[in-house]
């Protein structure tokens, strides 16, 4: 009995003593004015407060984004460039040959070829179309194997404003050509119809219009061209004198008597009734002169 008791209260004490010590963290937290956890906190929620806690912390640190300025877009310039070139070459076979790849290589092509020969010299006219940013570099290979450069002109036209105006004004015409089409469909006659179709037939042609020129502008600033002349002397004592001969001259200028003669003939047919009222006055005139001169 005696032992039963003694184990009874080595059992007691422990519960006491957490009963204690419950009490006294129970007045801790009272006077702090917190909750008293009923047990410790556990090794998991700790866990996932240490690593919520700087997620936290990180999106209170990060700054707000700031909106980026736009950039403004490049200018799109719209420049056609044009160039003249005239050369004397050595062998025109050849030189044509190489024209026709050099081209090919830059992407162009011949828009326009006129050949002509005479005992002076074979020459060849072309008009040729090259990308614009090859521009430069096609002047370069054209006259690197040329005998003699005769004449070399580079012209520059900036149609940016044209191109931009007539865009704009294209696209006002689409919207009032819209309006034009709500417009018909809450015509009630066949009076107003035809009305609001011929406003909306004449700014589709205008509208048309608008566009051919946009894309012709839009194609020649991207093509370049250069009106190339190339020419081998083929008999250097021959003269080069377009000037025509004396036979050529006379017979040209009897031609162009004749062409004379002609034009003031039917120019004299087509006063003919001047002609016919002058002839009868002069006729009056003379019969009337007699009669004058016996009264007198």
């Amino acid at each position: 009995m005696k032992y039963f008791k003694l184990f009874s209260i080595i059992l007691l004490v422990p519960s006491i003593q957490s009963r204690e010590n419950k009490a006294t963290n129970a007045g801790k937290y009272a006077n702090a004015a917190l909750p008293v956890p009923d047990e410790e906190p556990s090794y998991q929620n700790y866990i996932a407060d240490s690593a919520a806690s700087p997620q936290k912390e990180e999106k209170q640190q990060q700054p707000k984004e700031k909106k980026q300025p736009l950039v403004n877009a490049e200018w799109d310039k719209k420049i056609i460039k044009t160039a003249l070139l005239n050369l004397e070459v050595k062998d025109y076979t050849g030189y044509y040959s190489s024209l026709r790849e050099k081209i090919k290589n830059l992407g162009g092509y011949i828009a326009q070829e006129e050949q002509r020969q005479s005992a002076y010299k074979i020459e060849n006219t072309l008009v040729i179309k090259v990308p614009v940013e090859q521009f430069d570099n096609a002047l370069v290979q054209l006259t690197d194997k040329a005998e003699k450069l005769n004449e070399k002109k580079i012209t520059s036209q900036d149609v940016s404003a044209e191109y931009i105006d007539i865009r704009s004004r294209m696209e006002s015409k689409k919207q009032v050509r819209q309006q034009y089409i709500a417009l018909l469909k809450q015509a009630k006659n066949m009076e107003d119809i035809l009305n609001v179709q011929s406003e909306i037939n004449s700014i589709q042609e205008e509208i048309e219009a608008a566009a051919g020129r946009v894309e012709f502008l839009g194609h020649s600033s991207a093509y370049s061209s250069i009106n190339l002349t190339y020419y081998q002397v083929l008999n250097s004592s021959a003269s080069d004198n377009d000037k025509p001969s004396f036979g050529t001259r006379i017979s040209a200028a009897f031609k162009t008597g004749w062409e004379w003669i002609t034009s003031l003939f039917v120019g004299l047919v087509s006063v003919w009734p001047l002609c016919l009222v002058t002839f009868f006055a002069l006729i009056f005139y003379r019969r009337m002169k007699p009669a004058k001169v016996k009264q007198s």
